[in-house]
């Protein structure tokens, strides 16, 4: 390879340097079919800006496989002008960056416009002015930072009466993504095609400290799922778990504990479409707080494989005692369990109340501040904040949910009279 470079003359040079597709990865170029937004979800430092600016200096090149034709007028829309100018524009990742010299378009700042040697114009715009876009038109427009928007559907909705130029104006937004209304009615839009960037993918591109402290100490959180790798989190209105309340009691460690129990809800069958196998473990400390320590449910595993992982999560913390339920599998699932440690303190329990039921108790400890996340626990937050009077809103079996309702019920609640009726085997 660096025989090969040094063989180019400076002009070959600069025009690799500057072969966007040659470099972007597969969700930094834009998608093929007739949509007419691209929605583009990342992380912060996911490589967003530069997708957005090669997007618009193809377009106005008319630059295959971009266009067939350059793009007369472009609509460049930030948060405030002062974004416009220094991350769309100026930026390190921004356009006048990303066009080598001889394609370099002109800035005009009296006229907040930028203009190629083609003649193909971007004009700025500020969406805390969404009046502004009354009246001008264009062919395309580079939307960054919509989540952000102060007047997010206002501002969006004057840029639609003005995208009338062309056979078929488009529209690319790259945002690190909020659950705001205008975000979900995108992503619901039928010509709307989606992509999604997560800071990681960029790494090669971001400062290590950056990587070790931020990227690493928030990897998994409600944060970090939404500001590094680019997810819309939502709360459903009628859950029994809030992710702000998950999210209060997270900490990084957890104390010496008391007594420590894994909860198992074994699935009815197995296979790949089967329901998880809910493996949930949680400690008790000292100062009487409830600790959730990991979970480990997966689906599509067989009997003798769920058995396997959650005798090795027992092992891996020193537990005192596995509780699974038996209402799907009866003698079964304990002898399954047996059949890999045939001395393991097992407790089989069933459930004598519906799934809503036998959750309320163990929420009303995280409103009282009595359980603690130990680090982060995604799928198992994203079912307890999915989780309502009528299940989960996909329909499928809250199978961590219940695991970590057995678990907590254990350690917190039998004998208080507060806890779910279970009948002991």
């Amino acid at each position: 390879m660096s025989r090969f470079l040094k063989a180019l003359s400076a002009r070959e040079l600069e025009f690799l340097a500057h072969d966007w597709p040659l470099w972007a990865r597969p969700d930094q170029m834009p998608p093929e079919g007739g949509w007419t937004t691209w929605l583009m979800l990342g992380g912060r430092g996911a490589g967003k800006t530069r997708a957005g600016a090669e997007w618009v200096r193809a377009m106005a090149l008319g630059r295959p496989p971009f266009a067939s034709a350059p793009a007369g007028r472009i609509a460049l829309v930030g948060q405030t002008m002062a974004d416009v100018r220094e991350v769309m524009v100026d930026g390190i990742s921004g356009l006048l960056s990303v066009h080598p010299i001889g394609e370099k378009p002109r800035l005009e700042i009296a006229r907040r416009r930028l203009v190629w040697p083609n003649g193909a114009v971007a004009e700025m715009y500020s969406a805390e002015e969404p009046d502004s876009l009354r009246g001008p038109q264009f062919d395309l427009a580079w939307c960054d930072e919509l989540a952000k928007w102060r007047y997010a559907q206002e501002t969006w909705d004057m840029l639609q009466f003005a995208l009338r130029l062309g056979e078929a104006p488009r529209q690319l937004v790259t945002t690190t993504p909020r659950a705001i209304p205008l975000i979900r009615k995108l992503m619901a839009a039928p010509d709307t095609v989606l992509s999604r960037a997560a800071t990681r993918a960029n790494a090669h591109n971001l400062a290590p400290a950056f990587l070790k402290t931020v990227v690493a100490g928030y990897a998994g959180t409600r944060l970090g799922r939404q500001e590094l790798d680019g997810e819309v989190l939502e709360d459903r209105p009628d859950a029994l778990w809030s992710r702000a309340e998950i999210e209060a009691a997270r900490i990084t460690a957890a104390p010496e504990l008391a007594r420590v129990v894994v909860a198992v809800d074994p699935p009815a069958s197995s296979g790949r479409n089967a329901d998880a196998c809910g493996i949930v473990a949680a400690g008790k400390g000292a100062d009487g707080r409830a600790y959730v320590l990991a979970d480990r449910s997966e689906r599509g595993l067989k009997p003798a494989a769920w058995a396997r992982r959650a005798v090795a999560l027992f092992e891996e913390l020193g537990a005192d005692r596995l509780v699974v339920e038996v209402n799907q599998g009866g003698e079964m699932a304990e002898a399954v369990l047996r059949q890999v440690a045939p001395q393991l303190p097992i407790r089989a329990v069933r459930a004598s109340r519906g799934k809503w039921t036998r959750a309320e108790p163990v929420a009303a400890l995280y409103e009282q501040r009595r359980v603690a996340h130990v680090g982060a626990l995604p799928q198992l937050e994203d079912e307890m904040c999915d989780l309502g009077p009528d299940g989960l809103s996909g329909g499928r079996s809250p199978d961590r949910v219940d695991a970590l309702v057995w678990a907590l019920t254990a350690l917190m609640l039998e004998g208080g009279g507060a806890g779910p009726r279970i009948r002991p085997l």
